[in-house]
């Protein structure tokens, strides 16, 4: 069951008076007082549950669009191409490729967004009998983004078109080469931009200054897909009739929407929607090869496509062949995608192995320079031990556990080093790192608000940290000072069941831009608490006094006071307890599982 709100609150924000959990952070309601009015409203309006509705409201909803939140179709959200700069040029030049059948080199970034990007420009353009060929270039020893050598084998090789898809905004003097060797470079991006853009034949970019679409919450992969629907566009007003159902390709687009942490909002929202409903189908073989490697129960899901999916297909990229990723998902023959995603799941295994052990180095750095005070406003942690490959997914760890934006940078032998950076909500991470690019601090870097990348000289580090303390520590403390736990509802065990948790989906999905909805369970009993997984999980089992109960898991938070509570508590003492639920899928049965956040203890009076 849910409870009123009126009898949650002793303070207008507290939630069940929660002001400091054992992880200290208050609890508030999502909601305002404006916002529940909303919600009443959504409710009676829409005919949904009251839960339902708190959570449309709490994403900021009005009530005229509630209905269409919740029902998002590509159909009404998908804005003309054309209203993205140079997209008429770029989309231009690659008709007339497809019309002639001009063969056409693709490059692209290693990670899942590069993957998809290629994957799906590549089955675009052979499905018109085009001959491509794809580059993805190695992490440790090209880099990120196009470089020379990739674009002189491009042009040997006979291709006269190029397109760099999610990299190439900042790639000047290397399209300026290719451009000198007589080779078109068409840029798909979505990185953010300096203000001097390469000379490009054509580059889109809703992130470029002069853009004003206002897409720039597209991962490269959406606006890959944008390209492919002005091309179509192009193709049918010149006769083509063999057009295909860009539809079908949106598994790809789903895929890497949910990777690339980009806002699941607008667009976003519809593509993953859709996208998801296309990838259950099994059509892409590498992605159903990908799900067997996986060991996925149940339907596709988001969860399923961010944290089993993902992180197989950047292994590749990571520490092994950048290029598996990508050949993957474009591969039509069963049997080499099978094989070709159990080498990516050994490969994501060695990963796993490599980041445990770099997560242990970095955190015991990390709290050493924090000491027993305050701390830094960003750390930058650097090490020649770690592996170029892991470091963003070390930072991504720090950054979880010391609630600060987070560098980490693999030392290189010559003293150079790869970094790789996590950021957190409020605090604009690629910015400052483009800034020190142009300050003339590092070589070479760039990324988005929420993560970036960087390359660093000899003796660079120093002040690049400088810069960046300098640069973020108001935006880190302003949005230090906002962590809370927000709370959307209080349910009991009893009251969370599958059908609530299917008919929250349709809020969904969520993830960056659209958080995925907390409920706090008040005065529950947590019980047979224990230690799973390598990782450090605890499991455990919540009740409530009416004798329902629900399985419940703690990530990574056994050696955390959260665990540490969950584990010596064991029952004795009711708790109020914070977290997302899901369904758990287990010999065809569905079951509710509660992700724990945050715990406290009730206050007495």
């Amino acid at each position: 069951m849910a409870y009123p709100q009126c009898m949650l609150e002793s303070h207008p924000r507290h939630f069940l008076g929660v002001r400091s959990s054992i992880s200290g952070r208050a609890w508030v309601d999502r909601l305002d007082e404006a916002a529940a009015r909303n919600a009443t409203a959504i409710s009676q309006r829409a005919n949904i549950a009251e839960v339902l509705a708190r959570v449309v409201a709490g994403r900021g909803v009005p009530l005229e669009q509630a209905e269409e939140y919740l029902s998002p179709t590509i159909r009404h959200l998908m804005p003309d191409p054309s209203t993205l700069t140079e997209m008429d040029r770029l989309a231009e030049r690659l008709a007339q490729a497809i019309l002639d059948r001009e063969p056409v080199a693709l490059f692209g970034d290693y990670d899942v967004d590069g993957a998809c990007s290629c994957a799906l420009m590549q089955r675009f353009l052979e499905h018109f009998g085009v001959r491509t060929t794809v580059h993805i270039p190695d992490r440790i020893f090209e880099g990120y983004g196009p470089n020379t050598a990739a674009m002189d084998k491009f042009v040997e090789d006979g291709f006269r078109l190029i397109v760099t898809l999610d990299c190439g905004t900042t790639s000047d003097v290397t399209i300026r080469h290719a451009r000198e060797r007589q080779a078109d470079v068409l840029v798909i991006d979505h990185h953010l931009a300096d203000a001097d853009l390469p000379d490009a034949t054509a580059l889109v970019n809703p992130n470029r200054p002069d853009d004003i679409s206002g897409l720039g919450y597209l991962c490269a992969a959406g606006v890959t897909f944008m390209v492919l629907v002005a091309v179509n566009r192009l193709l049918r007003e010149r006769g083509e009739t063999r057009i295909p159902n860009l539809m079908g390709l949106l598994d790809l687009v789903a895929l890497a929407t949910v990777c690339d942490v980009v806002p699941l909002t607008g667009l976003n929202r519809a593509f993953v929607i859709r996208g998801i409903e296309v990838a259950r189908k099994g059509g892409n073989q590498g992605m159903s090869a990908l799900s067997l490697a996986a060991r996925i129960s149940g339907p596709l899901n988001p969860y399923h496509l961010g944290f089993l999916l993902g992180p197989r297909i950047n292994a590749g990229g990571r520490i092994g062949d950048a290029a598996l990723g990508s050949r993957l998902l474009s591969l039509d023959d069963e049997h080499e995608a099978l094989a070709l995603a159990a080498r990516l799941d050994e490969l994501n295994s060695e990963r796993q192995q490599i980041e445990v052990e770099a997560v242990e180095q970095a955190v015991q750095a990390a709290e050493a320079e924090i000491g027993l005070g305050e701390g830094p406003p960003v750390l930058v942690l650097a090490s020649a031990d770690w592996h170029p490959g892991v470091v963003g997914l070390v930072a991504a760890r720090v950054r979880e556990r010391f609630d600060r934006p987070v560098i980490a940078a693999a030392i290189k032998p010559d003293g150079s080093a790869v970094a790789s950076g996590r950021s957190m909500p409020g605090v604009d991470l690629g910015r400052a790192v483009i800034e020190a690019v142009e300050l003339g601090l590092i070589p070479k870097g760039g990324g988005h608000a929420m993560a970036a990348g960087a390359t660093l000289r000899h003796g660079d580090l120093h002040g690049f940290r400088a810069h960046l303390t300098d640069r973020l520590k108001d935006s880190v403390t302003a949005a230090r000072s906002m962590t809370q736990v927000r709370i959307d509802a209080a349910l009991t065990a009893r009251g969370a069941t599958t059908d609530l948790v299917h008919d929250l989906d349709r809020a969904g999905p969520f993830g960056a831009g659209n958080p995925t909805p907390v409920f706090a369970f008040p005065a529950h009993r947590a019980r047979f608490a224990q230690v799973v997984g390598k990782g450090g999980h605890v499991s455990f089992s919540l009740a409530s006094d009416d004798g329902a109960r629900i399985k419940a898991i703690a990530f990574r938070a056994a050696e955390t006071p959260l665990g540490e509570l969950l584990l010596s508590n064991q029952g004795a003492a009711p708790l109020h307890v914070a977290g997302c639920l899901s369904l758990d899928h287990w010999q065809g049965r569905e079951q509710v599982q509660l992700r724990v956040v945050d715990a406290a203890r009730p206050e007495t009076r």
